[in-house]
């Protein structure tokens, strides 16, 4: 597998207006977002090219369709994404991951914004995906 680069950094909450308090209010990073989804995100913060804040309830559906994490998962605290080539390298990269022994959470997938997806847990209990997202590509 060949990483392009680290598309993504979200942090996982369980409650949304307390971390939006922290990252907008007083850190004042002009987050996008809201409303119904919840999730806030940038991306136009140095370095970064896609930050989020994302409600725990979401990556659990993300990950699982449910809105619940399960029980017997480490709950997850963040969410890292790291873009290869293409979404068939998601694919193939997906395969690898597998075949090294790792449970995946989902296999891969198109999401409706485009982005092609798998996800694992790593050891320390962080949210792992291997992506192609086109609009963060040069």
């Amino acid at each position: 597998m060949k990483i392009e680069f680290l598309s993504t950094i979200a942090v996982i909450t369980p409650d949304p207006s307390a971390s939006r308090k922290l990252y907008v209010d007083a850190l004042g990073l002009a987050l996008e977002g809201g409303g119904d989804s919840e999730y806030h995100h940038s991306e136009l913060i140095p370095g970064c090219k896609h930050f989020g804040v994302w409600p725990l309830s979401q990556a659990a559906e993300a990950c699982f369709g449910t809105s619940r994490w399960p029980a017997e998962r480490p709950v997850p605290q963040v969410s890292v994404e790291f873009d290869v080539a293409n979404a068939e390298a998601v694919e193939a990269a997906a395969q690898e991951l597998r075949q090294a022994g790792y449970e995946l959470l989902h296999p891969a997938r198109e999401e409706p914004w485009g982005q092609t997806v798998t996800r694992l847990q790593s050891p320390e209990g962080a949210i792992v995906g291997i992506s192609y997202a086109p609009s963060l590509h040069d």
